[in-house]
């Protein structure tokens, strides 16, 4: 028998496996990794593990003696390269087969990489996504110079916080109208512009990349308005998608990631997948969120489906941010939003913006105010709605304001 194996060693996979034993599983557990570390937390890679703030070790969610006492077996620092859903095995890519009785897909996201004709091979080109990435570029860091930092979403600006607070020259570009326009109102886009202006960062928006120059290591940038930079290296932060390869070659159902149900089940009855890799039902239509809390919560839910406990995934959406000494904290989905108010917060720099659809608060994007994000992720999560005049009028305490239930 081969028990449970989970693919991706993760914030979402190392859940998974604590939760399956926490929760009465006995039979074996194996958990298969593509890079030789102990599961880790991400998100500081961008942040305090790069400005030196943070040893690797602390990185770690837990200790290799918890997985040891846990009896849950470990293969690390190697990828699973196929899964042949008729005989239930992994192949891995030194040609060792695993087999499950039941299989988790964990296999959380990979960035969008640079195209080689857009000069994306070149040396000193980096990517923000795994240990190995930031180790890579931490020499560059340290050495100064100047850094170019294409994209202008939350990797690529928060890339640039820690380039300014180490002192590098810094130049971004966003292709789009403005800095995070995918994901966030204008207004909080003005935010971070300001934000980021202030603190020495260059901002070019609405101007790409035409290509990179140098010959094996990178050594400059012409953009699309035709202009040319020397940059020391470059760091690529235009997304990332969800890894699907193996559940595609393993023919699974594949809707803006792994298609799942809200318990966290594919279209095998025997394979289940939560993370970032995956899409799942919420309120009507299939959304995928990248984000710790989610990988979190579905890990958890994934885990009561696989001992025959299935329950529905109720998500409740929040994300952060940190550029310099500023917390971003998010409640909530803009998605179709019509109204945005802006309300300025007890302290000097701190703002939230609130969206609407309608007269229905979506969600909150608070700047150094916690009291507004955690308030409107109360009422999000309850579904009810403030007044948006009660929320931009600054002589109404929050705590005052009333709320309706949503229609």
């Amino acid at each position: 028998m081969g028990g449970i194996v989970v693919i991706g060693a993760g914030q979402a996979g190392a859940t998974l496996v604590e939760k399956l034993r926490a929760n009465g599983y006995e039979d074996k557990i194996t958990l298969i990794g593509e890079e030789p570390h102990l599961p880790y937390q991400r998100p500081p890679l961008s942040k305090k593990y790069l400005l030196g703030e943070m040893e690797q070790e602390r990185l770690h969610l837990r200790p290799e003696n918890f997985y040891d006492e846990n009896r849950i077996d470990r293969i690390l620092g190697r990828t699973a390269t196929g899964i042949d859903r008729k005989t239930k095995t992994v192949t891995l890519s030194d040609g060792t087969k695993v087999s499950y009785d039941k299989l988790a897909l964990t296999t959380g996201s990979v960035p969008r990489l640079l195209p080689a004709k857009l000069g994306g091979d070149l040396k000193k080109v980096f990517a923000v996504r795994t240990l190995a990435d930031v180790d890579a570029m931490a020499a560059s860091f340290a050495n100064g110079g100047h850094v170019l930092i294409i994209g202008g979403g939350y990797i690529g600006l928060e890339a640039a916080a820690v380039a300014a607070t180490k002192g590098l020259q810094v130049t971004l570009v966003e292709m789009a109208d403005r800095i995070l326009q995918r994901v966030a109102a204008p207004q909080t886009s003005d935010y971070f512009r300001k934000l980021h202006k202030g603190n020495g960062v260059a901002i070019l928006e609405g101007v790409g990349l035409d290509h990179l120059k140098g010959e094996t290591t990178v050594s400059g940038a012409v953009l699309s308005d035709g202009s040319e930079l020397a940059v020391d290296f470059v760091i690529v932060g235009i997304g990332i998608q969800p890894a699907t390869a193996l559940a595609k070659q393993a023919g699974l159902k594949i809707d803006n990631g792994i298609a799942v149900s809200e318990s966290g089940l594919t279209s095998d009855p025997d394979i289940f997948a939560a993370g970032d890799c995956c899409s799942f039902p919420y309120r009507g239509k299939r959304i995928r969120l990248e984000s710790v809390p989610n990988a979190i919560d579905q890990a958890g839910i994934v885990a009561e489906a696989m001992l025959g406990r299935p329950i529905t995934y109720q998500a409740k959406p929040w994300f952060w941010s940190d550029q310099y000494d500023v917390k971003l904290q998010i409640a909530g989905l803009n998605a179709g939003y019509d109204k945005t108010v802006v309300r300025m917060g007890e302290r000097p720099g701190s703002q939230s913006v609130w969206y609407f659809l309608s007269e229905e608060l979506l969600a909150v994007d608070a700047m150094n105010d916690p009291r507004a994000y955690m308030t409107g992720k109360r009422w999000i999560e309850a579904g009810q709605s403030p007044a948006p005049d009660d929320i931009s009028n600054p002589d109404i305490e929050l705590k005052a304001i009333t709320v309706k239930p949503n229609a």
